[in-house]
C-alpha cells in the first residue's frame, strides 16, 4: 500500500537504502506519527503519544504502597484428558468487585458480570451459572470416577499477583492498542483522543499491510508469528513497568500472545469482540480464500460489506465512521494473506485458561463476525474476566458507542480487587 513512502522516509531521514542491514528504532514523521523498523525492511507506523505529566507540572500522585493491598492468589489446576475434556480447578482467591454494568448502551453502576464457577459437583453453563449435575451429557463426572483416569497434561498455575489501579497520572502506565483485519490505528481514535486527555501514556500500531505501515508482497509476512513478532518489537519498545493491552477483533489474539509471553509486565488486558479461546485455522470456506484476481474484482464490495456486518447500522454516520477508520483499505493481496495465515495451534483453551491477568470482556451485541456465546466461553475459560455486552453495538462498538466503552474501559483501568475472599471452586470444561 503506502510502502514506497515509506520507504521512501527511511531513505531520506535515516541516509540508507530499506535492503540496508540492521533495524533502526524510530523516524518521527511530520505528523506525528513515528515509523518503527522491527526488522529490516518491515516499517510500522506507530502513534505513541506521551503526555505532560504532573511530574513536571508539579507532585505526581503516588500509587499506595503496601504488599497486601491488591494482592491476589492465582491458584489453579488444568487437566487435560486424553479425550480431550478439561478440568480447571480454581484453588485460590475468588475475585468479586463491582464495576460499571453496561446496559442498552447506558453505563449504570450495577450488578458485576464476572466469571461464576459452579461447585466441585456441578460444571459451569455458558451463561456462568451452575448446570444440572444430572443433566444428560453435560452431567458432572463423579469425583471417584476422575481419579481413575489418567490424565493426557496436568498444568499447575501458582502466583500472586498485585492488581493496582491504573491513573494517567502515573508514569508507568502504557495502554497499548492493537486493531484486527483490514483496519488500523485510526479506529481507536475516540479512545486514543480520550485516554490521552486523561494523562494516559498510549501506543498504536498499525499491522503490516494496513494503515501506513509497509506491505510486503509475501503472504509469510502475514503469518500470525510474523505479524506476533511485529507487536512483540512495538511492546518492548514502549513499554514500561504496568502495560495494558487493549485488542479489537484479531488483535485480542496478540494481545493474549504478549500477557502470556509476558505475565510480570502486562496488568491487565481488555479484548473487544475477540471471539472464543480456540486455536486459530484458517478458514478454507473463507472467501479471503479465493484467488487473487478475483478478490481483486471483489475489493470495491469489500467495505459495504463490512458496513453491512460491522455495524449495527448503516446509515451516513456509520460510513463516514468506516471511511475515516480505514475499515478494509487494504489489497486483497494482505486481506487474503492475513485471513489464510490465521495459523496458531498453541492458542487453545489452556492457553488463555493460563493466564492470570485480569481481563475485560466487552461485546457489542449485534456483532455478526462474534456471536456472544464465543465471548461467554472465553470468560468462563479465563481466571480472572469481566464479560460486558453493549445492546447497541456491534463489531465496530468502540466506534459506534465510544463514550459508553471509553467509560467501561476507564472503569475497568481503575478498578482493584477488594481483598478476597471464598475458596476456590471447581469447574469441568467439555
Amino acid at each position: 500500500m503506502l510502502t514506497s513512502i515509506t520507504d521512501g522516509i527511511m531513505c531520506c531521514l535515516m541516509g540508507k537504502t530499506a535492503n540496508a542491514v540492521g533495524p533502526v528504532d524510530s523516524v518521527e514523521s511530520s505528523d506525528g506519527y513515528s515509523f518503527v523498523e522491527v526488522k529490516p525492511g518491515r516499517v510500522l507506523r506507530v502513534k505513541h503519544i506521551m503526555p505532560i505529566r504532573q511530574s513536571e507540572q508539579g507532585p505526581e500522585e503516588s500509587r499506595p504502597e503496601g504488599p497486601k493491598r491488591g494482592v491476589v492468589h492465582c491458584k489453579r489446576k488444568i487437566t487435560i484428558y486424553r479425550n480431550g475434556q478439561l478440568v480447571i480447578e480454581n484453588l485460590g482467591d475468588a475475585i468479586r468487585s463491582e464495576i460499571l454494568h453496561c446496559q442498552n448502551g447506558a453505563v449504570e453502576p450495577n450488578g458485576t458480570v464476572e466469571l461464576e464457577l459452579s461447585d466441585v459437583a456441578g460444571i459451569t453453563s455458558p451463561q456462568g451459572t451452575a448446570a444440572n449435575p444430572g443433566s444428560g451429557a453435560q452431567a458432572a463426572v463423579p469425583p471417584a470416577k476422575r481419579r481413575k483416569r489418567k490424565p493426557k497434561k496436568i498444568v499447575n498455575i501458582d502466583c500472586k499477583k498485585q492488581i493496582s489501579s491504573c491513573k494517567g497520572t502515573q508514569s508507568d502506565v502504557v495502554l497499548f492498542f492493537i486493531h484486527g483485519v483490514g483496519g488500523s490505528l485510526d479506529i481507536w481514535k475516540e479512545q486514543l483522543d480520550f485516554f490521552t486527555k486523561l494523562g494516559y501514556e498510549v501506543v498504536a500500531p498499525d499491522l503490516a499491510g494496513h494503515g501506513a505501515s509497509s506491505a510486503p508482497q509475501i503472504a509469510a509476512a502475514y503469518t500470525f508469528y510474523a505479524l506476533a513478532e511485529d507487536m512483540r518489537a512495538v511492546f518492548k519498545r514502549y513499554a514500561k513497568k504496568r502495560n495494558v493491552l487493549i485488542g479489537h477483533s484479531y488483535g485480542v489474539s496478540f494481545c493474549t500472545f504478549l500477557a502470556h509471553e509476558y505475565p510480570d509486565l502486562v496488568h491487565k488486558v481488555i479484548m473487544i469482540n475477540g471471539g472464543g479461546p480456540t486455536a486459530l485455522e484458517p478458514s478454507l470456506c473463507s472467501i479471503f480464500n479465493m484467488p487473487t484476481c478475483v478478490l481483486h474484482c471483489l475489493s470495491p464490495c469489500l467495505a459495504w460489506s463490512f458496513l453491512n456486518a460491522g455495524f449495527a447500522r448503516q446509515g451516513a454516520k456509520e460510513k463516514q465512521l468506516l471511511k475515516e477508520g480505514n475499515a478494509f483499505n487494504v489489497s486483497s493481496f494482505v486481506l487474503r494473506a492475513m485471513m489464510s495465515g490465521q495459523y496458531w495451534p498453541e492458542g487453545d483453551e489452556v492457553y488463555h485458561a493460563e493466564l492470570a491477568v485480569p481481563v475485560l470482556l466487552v461485546h457489542g451485541m449485534h456483532d455478526k463476525f462474534v456471536p456472544v456465546e464465543e465471548d461467554q466461553r472465553m470468560a468462563e475459560i479465563l481466571l480472572i474476566a469481566f464479560l460486558k455486552v453493549i445492546d447497541e453495538g456491534s463489531h465496530m462498538v468502540m466506534m459506534e458507542c465510544p463514550e459508553t466503552v471509553n467509560t467501561l474501559l476507564h472503569e475497568f483501568l481503575l478498578w482493584e480487587p477488594e481483598t478476597p475472599a471464598g475458596d476456590g471452586r471447581d469447574v469441568e470444561k467439555k
